[in-house]
């Protein structure tokens, strides 16, 4: 029995999924780094201009360093009103001219004489960042480098670094989502040649065994190759199996033939009353070895023949008559009253002739060998949407509780009496592929035990 697995779109649409997903993680990463470099760069920008114009106002006067504070030094961070300000004034001699005394008291200023220092610390339990810039003051009396240290919290940078990644997340998402949507559009184009050939084999007549003929992507011809491989062998062993079934019918009925006819020659007057007893029990075995032969025979070539014969409209009165002309003997006890009643309306059903011929065969021989005793009706008739073939005869039928198991082959309820059980297994098989059924119905008062054949009327007699 095939597994089935999920289909081959659902796993490429999850694996470029996967990929895509993967790929917007590290775009998103390198965003958010992207971002924070920009922030960085932006605001230490700021905290630069301000150290430079604190430095700007400081002056010598009389040998000792003071300073003016510029607004407009302060202004420039004030474009963050969430963030706070720290800044500190260092003289050559390394104490605080003004500001906070505490603001990196350890901090290494001398790399600020080469240029801006820009680093970050916790300052009062928040996160500073902060910038240093350097000058050289050349009075004889306060000689020597000054520094100015500017501080502030990272709350705008923060807001900044989180609107860009936001941003980029958008863009990164809605690209990712329109190269799924344009992947699994790909994805199903591309796969649409494995439908087209899934399909061309469904459409395939059960006949045609013929390699198939199809222009497909160069990833499909392996497998192309390997159903022409395997429909080459199916039709050598098809053709096999026929040569087979025709060769077993002749070189089987044959010598059976022959074997009844040469007992039939046998002159009874001349044996003694065991020997005729032993003949009649040779003859008996002998007529149904050459039944049973038969119904094996035809169970196979009716089976074939569903696998391999074109079902067309059939007249369903029509094969029952032929089927009840060949399956009521001729030397049939005179005692015995047959019958058969067909409908004014014609009744077509889709099918298989000699298959269908075959199923109601069966049926009738099976009720005159072990049903019939005096009485046997073949009627066919209309229920609903439904032509109904139906056996009747007058003997004991079948129990309720057999009908399940009847009709399975070589399952008989006339055990020892010669019965093959292959008849209603015939028939039912029949009955199935035409998308009918075999039933019973039980023996009454007024009614004797019955066999129903159920098939669907074709769409135009229905109309």
């Amino acid at each position: 029995m095939t597994k089935t697995r999920r289909s081959l779109f659902y796993r490429l649409v999850v694996r470029v999924a996967l990929v895509l997903f993967f790929g917007a993680a590290v775009l998103i990463t390198a965003a958010w780094f992207y971002a924070k470099a920009a922030a960085d760069e932006a605001y230490d920008r700021l905290l630069q201009g301000a150290a430079i114009q604190i430095l700007d106002g400081l002056s010598v006067e009389d040998g000792r360093i003071g300073i003016n504070l510029p607004p407009a030094a302060f202004e420039l961070l004030g474009q963050a009103p969430r963030d706070r300000i720290f800044y500190r004034v260092v003289s050559p001699d390394g104490s605080t001219l003004t500001g906070y005394d505490d603001l990196a008291p350890s901090a290494d200023l001398t790399p600020a004489r080469s240029g801006p220092v820009f680093f970050s610390e916790d300052y009062r339990n928040v996160p500073l960042r902060i910038g240093i810039v350097g000058r050289a003051i050349s009075e004889a009396a306060a000689g020597g480098w000054a520094y100015v240290l500017v501080g502030q919290t990272t709350e705008a940078r923060k807001e900044f670094v989180t609107e860009l990644t936001t941003r980029a997340l958008v863009i990164v998402l809605i690209m990712s989502a329109l190269a799924l949507a344009g992947t699994a559009l790909a994805i199903r184009y591309s796969l649409r040649p494995v439908n087209q050939l899934g399909d061309m084999l469904l459409r395939r007549d059960p006949q045609d065994l013929t390699p198939l003929s199809v222009a497909v992507p160069g990833e499909l011809s392996p497998f192309v190759d390997s159903i022409n491989h395997f429909m080459r062998r199916l039709d050598e062993r098809v053709r096999l199996l026929q040569r087979f079934i025709a060769d077993s019918a002749h070189q089987i009925r044959t010598p059976l033939t022959a074997l009844s006819a040469q007992v039939s020659l046998i002159h009874e007057d001349a044996l003694s009353d065991n020997d005729r007893r032993h003949l009649e029990r040779v003859k008996d075995r002998a007529g149904e070895l050459a039944h049973f032969t038969g119904q094996l025979l035809n169970h196979a070539m009716v089976i074939h023949r569903f696998d391999s014969a074109q079902l067309g409209p059939l007249d369903v009165t029509e094969i029952a008559r032929k089927a009840f002309r060949a399956a009521v003997p001729i030397t049939i006890d005179p005692d015995t009253v047959v019958s058969f009643e067909g409908p004014d309306e014609t009744l077509v059903v889709l099918g298989d002739g000699l298959s269908l011929r075959e199923a109601i065969v069966n049926i009738i021989d099976n009720s005159l060998r072990h049903g019939t005793r005096f009485k046997l009706d073949v009627r066919v008739l209309r229920r609903g949407n439904f032509a109904l073939v139906e056996v009747e005869d007058d003997g004991p039928g079948i129990p309720p509780a057999d009908w399940g198991q009847v009709t399975k082959r070589f399952v008989s309820s006339k055990s020892g009496s010669g019965s093959s059980g292959l008849g209603f297994a015939i028939a039912s098989e029949v009955a199935i592929a035409l998308r009918g059924g075999l039933s019973f119905r039980e023996k009454t008062p007024e009614k004797g035990f019955t066999v129903v054949l159920e098939l669907p009327l074709q769409a135009e007699t229905i109309s």
